[in-house]
């Protein structure tokens, strides 16, 4: 295995996207991978016999260990296309680049996939041209952007706020949505992603993203780190995200287009309107990009609207069930009682259980409005309603070790329970140990203590031994042991004469009668 193997959530974006076709250059632009890492992989696991989807409960280090377990075999040399040839063929009327692959494989069985083949005819026209002009398909690119220019909106107070114009556009037919934000953050990001994808009613194979904070961690030409959570979006909606390389705006040149659109048709009709919310702002801006959708082109038949149900809709990619709802990701360590801390800011912490056997271990926390989840090597290890109940903690029987499991299941109920079985005044001495205590769980060793007296000395003589405590104030634990060891229990209790104290009674100290 390498020194740095690929995490899972890469491999199964590498997986997934071969599944659905995409090239080894496609893969790798829209999960940050090299290419011939990329290309590695996927042999890895056609010789390791791993498909997409990967087998349900895989963990990372079993993923790691199909791929890396195979020794790999040495790569066939197969001919190179003639790329000059292919060029001058595809000037002629109705000759596509599939066709004169299949001739490639009639005189070559052996030779590249279509893919492969593709990928060196493309190269060849880089060589003979510095730029040129990129051809979108239907359904494969979505371009998302801010626009540069911010929309005020002033308050009941007077206070004016300055609010960010999110912008896509569909590389294939041009097709627009538009939605003021307050801001630029991952959380407005996230939410603006989930109303854009409902607009559409579907997302296309990969969305194309500018590198600021929110979608991209770590800008870089080759491997852009993607946030995890917008990654986690993407996931969620089966669709990938492209960052784009940094200053190169012809990455990016539809949404570029797409926004100085809206800033001209939307942004510049709205200028000398004032708006006091931002639900009255986008609902101005959805009647204009209405108009804007539906507007005739001008060299053209038809509109973005029109084009938009022709081209891209069709091979758009369905939605979930349910939206994606946002999560932020968070390193943490398990302490040695198996939870991990969340900080709820003012210093205050929750406390959430992970399996026992991962103490000390370092996890990764989703974190999502309605639930925390916790996981390690790949896997999800545990789930938890999130509680903002500082310094408690949230729980579950399974992840503790079987001897907390016992001590937990004793509540107050079943002690006092438990009591009447032996006596009354038994239930009495147990009662009045947990109302001595500020509170009632603070007695719970002490009445776990008078149970182990139980199995020593049986029901009768504890609870012999509890009216005696009770009758001399001398109510707890180490009282009635002391009881049962010198047998007092068994000594009559009259109202009539004075009652016997109860002291440990030490062996190391010498009595009266050693003195005369």
């Amino acid at each position: 295995m390498p020194k740095e193997a690929l995490p899972m959530n890469k491999i199964e974006a590498i997986l997934q996207l071969r599944q659905e076709g995409l090239s080894y250059r496609r893969i790798a632009a829209a999960t940050g991978v090299k290419k011939s890492t990329v290309e590695d992989y996927v042999k890895r696991a056609k010789r390791a016999g791993v498909g997409w989807p990967l087998p349900a409960g895989w963990s990372e280090s079993e993923l790691h260990a199909a791929l890396f377990g195979v020794p790999a075999q040495s790569r066939r040399k197969a001919a190179l296309p003639d790329c000059a040839y292919l060029h001058k063929e595809l000037r002629k009327k109705g000759v596509t680049l599939q066709l004169l692959h299949d001739e490639y494989l009639a005189d070559n069985p052996d030779g590249y996939r279509y893919s492969q083949f593709c990928e060196h005819y493309r190269q060849f026209k880089k060589t003979l041209k510095p730029s040129m002009r990129q051809h979108h398909r239907a359904g494969e690119k979505l371009f998302v952007d801010f626009a540069g220019q911010t929309i005020p909106i002033v308050d009941l107070a007077g206070q004016e706020t300055r609010v960010q114009l999110f912008v896509a556009t569909f590389g294939a037919s041009n097709y627009t949505y538009a939605e003021a934000v307050a801001t630029q953050g991952l959380e407005d990001w996230v939410a603006v992603h989930n109303n854009m994808a409902a607009y559409f009613g579907g997302l296309p194979e990969l969305v194309v993203s500018d590198n600021l904070k929110a979608a991209v961690d770590k800008p870089c030409r080759y491997e852009p780190q993607v946030n995890r959570t917008y990654e986690d979006w993407a996931r969620h909606n089966g669709t990938c995200i492209l960052p784009t390389r940094s200053a190169k705006p012809q990455d990016k040149a539809k949404v570029e287009n797409a926004v100085l659109v809206a800033e001209r048709w939307i942004l510049a009709a709205l200028r000398k309107r004032t708006f006091f919310s931002l639900g009255d702002l986008n609902k101005a801006i959805r009647e204009l990009l209405k108009d804007l959708n539906s507007r005739p082109f001008k060299k053209l038949e038809g509109c973005r609207e029109s084009l938009f149900r022709e081209l891209d809709a069709p091979a758009l990619k369905p939605l979930p069930t349910k939206p994606y709802e946002f999560a932020s990701w968070r390193k943490a360590k398990v302490n040695v009682d198996y939870h991990v801390a969340l900080y709820l800011g003012n210093r205050r912490y929750h406390y959430y259980s992970v399996p026992y056997a991962l103490a000390g271990q370092e996890v990764d926390l989703r974190i999502a409005r309605s639930c925390v989840e916790v996981f390690f090597d790949g896997k999800r290890v545990a789930s938890h309603l999130r509680s903002d109940a500082p310094g408690k903690s949230s729980t579950c029987r399974e992840h503790m070790p079987s001897a907390h499991r016992r001590h937990a299941e004793w509540t107050p109920g079943r002690i006092l329970n438990w009591a009447d079985q032996i006596g009354d005044h038994c239930r009495l001495a147990a009662k009045r140990i947990m109302a001595d205590r500020p509170h009632p769980e603070q007695g719970f060793r002490s009445c776990l203590g008078l149970v182990r007296l139980a199995k020593r000395y049986g029901a009768g003589r504890l609870d012999a031994a509890c009216r005696r405590a009770l009758a001399l104030d001398l109510v707890s634990f180490q009282s009635v042991k002391n009881m049962l060891e010198t047998n007092q229990d068994k000594l009559p209790l009259l109202d009539d004469q004075p009652l016997p104290m109860v002291v440990n009674n030490p062996t190391h100290l010498r009595g009266s009668a050693y003195y005369r």
